[in-house]
């Protein structure tokens, strides 16, 4: 199968697929671009591992619609940007639908436009579902039209990582999209015609708890999380959806023909559970530079995690305070470890503080990684556009995994995704 993958990052969704299976799943083109940065790092350490494909490090709005039609893709993957997904009618010679400017999602749809692959896979934060908060559901809702509108059916998940047996508490939400001339497409079809079902939310709850991709791969109890669902039939007209959208989407459900079902499930898993503890490195493996042996900076730690109540004044003279509850003043190892940000190379409330033998200490790059189910030193290393092979700064090394996923989610996905296409 062959795979553009866009948003590359430093390849969290090609570790995944190959590690699913290498040989039949292939990484033929991907794309990344760092926009407002001189050095493009993750572009280059993607390079490194990966210079069998054809990696293009231009912004994707930038690739030219003759550029995608030369692309035989199978597959497109990516984690894509968070932003407003209102849309607009363009005015100038009828063009139809213009995304808010600087969106890339509506590259995706342009890119499907013209590949016409048969799935993509991609992953954004699970806030989507709720935004915008004046109109909450809106953008996610604009995301089903605009796929529906091109002949696919979308599929979704929240899916905390930590929920399946990984070492760090993350949520996203992952969305299979297929079209929907495809033989398994078409079956479900069938089965629901045999059935003589009625209702639509009983074409589908078979669908979500038993036989849909992602309950085969992640499942989930069998009763609906205090009966929260939904259903609804998408407008025609996409920018009557921007406009009018007044639904609900919980973290599970499945858009097909124009029409979505959506209902708020729990994780049901049993297997194997990773915690901070089992990835963290031997003491004799960690450099002294990542033990906080200057005392003032752990009463900086100490100060940021502890609970705070500030007065303040905002700009139009307001006098507010601003609260803050306490954390833990470290860790737990017996837990997974908590959501990496991009700030986990610097000092701030959110970075990861490990107590250890009586010492205090960051996580290390290496940690970083397997948090995210990479291999070790992956990202230790990049190829410059000039060919040179250097070393990746730790506080950068640290930026690419809080943006990356956890890679085994992929592999799960990767796995359920080969057996519907054979």
């Amino acid at each position: 199968m062959k795979i553009l993958e866009l948003f590359a990052g430093v390849g969290g969704f090609r570790i995944g697929l190959e590690n699913a299976d290498k040989d039949f799943f292939q990484t033929k083109w991907s794309n990344q671009w760092e926009p407002s940065r001189k050095s493009q790092d993750a572009y280059e350490v993607y390079n490194y591992h990966f210079p069998d494909s054809e990696n293009i490090n231009i912004s994707i709005s930038d690739i030219s619609d003759e550029k995608f039609a030369s692309m035989d893709a199978d597959m497109i993957v990516g984690g894509f940007p968070c932003q407003d997904y209102s849309v607009a009618r363009s005015k100038k010679n009828e063009m139809g639908i213009e995304g808010k400017k600087g969106v890339l999602f509506w590259d995706i749809i342009r890119a499907t436009r013209i590949i016409k692959p048969k799935y993509l896979v991609l992953e954004n934060v699970d806030r989507l579902l709720k935004a915008p908060s004046k109109q909450r559901g809106r953008d996610f809702a604009i995301m089903l039209s605009a796929f529906n509108e091109l002949g696919y059916s979308v599929e979704w998940r929240v899916i905390n990582a930590a929920d399946y047996g990984r070492s760090q508490r993350r949520r996203r939400v992952f969305f299979f999209v297929y079209r929907n001339d495809l033989p398994f497409a078409i079956e479900i079809d069938k089965q629901f015609e045999e059935k003589n079902i009625i209702f639509e939310e009983e074409k589908y709850d078979d669908y979500i708890f038993e036989k849909g991709l992602f309950a085969k791969q992640f499942p989930i109890s069998k009763s609906i999380v205090k009966d929260r669902r939904a259903y609804y039939e998408l407008d025609d007209d996409i920018v009557s959806v921007s406009n009018n959208f007044t639904g609900t989407v919980w973290n599970t459900g499945i858009m097909r023909h124009g029409k979505y079902y959506t209902i708020e499930t729990k994780a049901n898993y049993e297997g194997t559970k990773l915690t901070l503890g089992d990835i963290v490195q031997p003491e004799s493996e960690v450099e002294e530079k990542y033990y906080l042996s200057d005392k003032a900076r752990l009463q900086k730690f100490e100060y940021l995690r502890g609970p705070k109540k500030i007065e303040r004044t905002s700009i139009n003279g307001h006098t507010y305070t601003f609260s803050e509850g306490g954390m833990s003043p470290y860790d737990d190892l017996s837990l997974p470890g908590r959501t990496m940000l991009t700030s986990e190379g610097s000092v701030n409330r959110s970075t990861h503080l490990l107590y250890i033998n009586k010492k205090y200490r960051l996580l290390t790059p290496i940690e970083a990684e397997r948090l995210q189910d990479f291999p070790d030193n992956w990202t230790k290393y990049k190829k410059t556009q000039t060919g040179d092979i250097i070393e990746v700064s730790d506080r950068m090394r640290m930026f690419f995994m809080g943006n990356a996923l956890v890679t085994d989610i992929v592999r799960q996905i990767g796995r359920r995704i080969k057996k519907h296409d054979k």
